[in-house]
């Protein structure tokens, strides 16, 4: 997962146009992109849509559900869980223990729809409360459809009353930082994909340009866009290059080579395993982007 768009469920021109940007994944949105009183007709709009496109969809298709506190959860699995999607973002994850009362639910609504057990994966969001951010460690081992872990700023901004996430040079403040880097750190203590949260300023490419730079090089593999013409920018920015990829290949070859020692040389330089296990997930994203066979 490269590129993850949002794309509001109560629009089918916007539905339309969202799974033809390119993105990766598509996320339904039914929770913050659509009015309160306009969630039922998101259902069956979203839900027509999907069952609709599903034949022709090359992107991977997550539904945002509203979170578990809200009282709606269940009324959109139960709408869209028979369109058979991928997977759900879960938004407001206060823990591992939302995520496996999610799964929970998922599991129950498979089988009333004749779909595998464990087919639906699990996105969760998980630094939108203080609460969330504190139980960054609890989704190691939370649950086998763990597909990812991701956050978002706007959320926690409102839940802990930060006038802004972002300082006057449109940085993250240490409060922001915090919940980004226990994102990366809670993904790679559960062995799942890192996923940076969304650029709310998508006519600025060339401060979303660097930003994803900047996450793609802390350990991101992936990033969420709320603008189709963000797509192509994150999917270059998380597509290994060309020399990346020749260079951790012939990393992994001398290691092999070798017989697989502790340490190997190459041109002069000497690289150990941890050089190796880079090179190893490097390699693994440039064959999930199409670039490696």
């Amino acid at each position: 997962m490269r590129s993850l768009l949002f794309v509001p469920g109560d629009s089918e021109k916007k539905l339309e146009k969202g799974f033809g940007a390119g993105a990766d994944v598509v996320i339904v949105d039914l929770e913050d992109s659509v009015a309160p009183g306009n969630k039922p007709a998101a259902r069956d709009i979203a839900a027509n849509f999907i069952a609709a496109y599903r034949h022709q969809a090359t992107a991977t298709i997550y539904v945002r559900v509203n979170d578990l506190s809200s009282g709606l959860t269940d009324d959109d699995l139960a709408a869209l869980v028979p369109t058979k999607p991928d997977g759900i973002m879960l938004p407001k994850s206060n823990s591992g223990e939302d995520v496996q009362q999610l799964s929970a639910r998922l599991r129950v609504h498979e089988a009333e729809n004749g779909l595998p057990d464990g087919a639906i994966r699990i996105l969760p969001i998980i630094t939108e409360t203080a609460a969330g951010v504190l139980a960054a460690t609890t989704y190691a081992k939370a649950s086998a459809r763990l597909a990812g872990i991701t956050w978002g700023a706007e959320d926690l901004s409102a839940a802990i009353g930060a006038r802004t996430a972002r300082d006057e040079n449109g940085r993250y403040t240490d409060l922001f930082r915090f919940a980004r880097t226990m994102t990366i750190l809670a993904a790679g203590a559960a062995e799942v994909a890192a996923i940076d949260t969304v650029f709310p300023g998508f006519r600025d490419m060339a401060a979303f340009e660097n930003e994803c730079a900047e996450a793609e090089r802390d350990g991101f593999t992936g990033k969420m866009a709320i603008h189709p013409a963000q797509v192509p920018v994150i999917n270059a920015a998380f597509t290994p290059s060309a020399e990346a990829v020749q260079h951790s290949a012939a990393l992994v070859a001398a290691f092999e080579a070798a017989g697989n020692p502790g340490v190997v040389g190459i041109d002069g330089k000497m690289y150990d395993r941890p050089h190796l296990r880079l090179a190893e997930r490097l390699l693994a994203r440039a064959r999930a982007a199409g670039v490696l066979a």
